[in-house]
């Protein structure tokens, strides 16, 4: 397969609304894909009023509006959690070969750049880093799974 057939192969999935191709001749295989555009709609909280007993006397304040309560005030600890994501889309391993141990385990201390573990595409292995220092706190994956893009692999609880 020459290069400009690949390059003609890139150019029309960009111009079309195809998000993933593939195709193989003999042992090249070669796959195609875009991330689409996801439009994020943020819808407005409710607002609880609190009024005080109409009288003349009565402060300013409590007719104030009081904005309710978000998810993260709800739960602080999940305000400190962090997902690491896959960079790619592959198969993913706790360890660097099977007899050996895992990068991590659930409550490891972790610093940024620490190797967490492997992911396989087209048999590359790419080890995937912390973004963060913390704690892990649940690792989201089974070992030899297959991850998407932007799958969360890990939680860590952040310093």
């Amino acid at each position: 397969m020459d290069l400009e057939l690949i390059k003609n192969l890139v150019k029309v999935v960009e111009e079309s609304k195809i998000t993933e191709f593939s195709v193989q001749e003999g042992d090249l295989k070669i796959r195609i894909s875009k991330q689409e555009k996801i439009q994020h709609v943020t819808l407005p909280q409710p607002v609880a009023e609190i009024s005080a007993p109409v009288n003349a006397t009565a402060p300013a304040q409590f007719n104030q509006p009081v904005p309710a309560q978000t998810a993260e005030e709800k739960t602080p600890a999940a305000a400190n959690l962090h997902e690491v994501k896959s960079p790619i889309v592959g198969t993913f391993y706790r360890a660097p070969s099977p007899d050996a141990d895992p990068f991590v385990q659930v409550g490891d201390k972790i610093t940024n750049g620490k190797v967490l573990c492997i992911v396989e595409a087209m048999k590359l292995m790419n080890e995937i880093e912390s973004d963060v220092s913390g704690k892990v706190v649940k690792i989201l994956v089974d070992n030899a799974s297959p991850v998407e893009y932007n799958q969360p692999l890990f939680l860590v609880e952040k310093d």
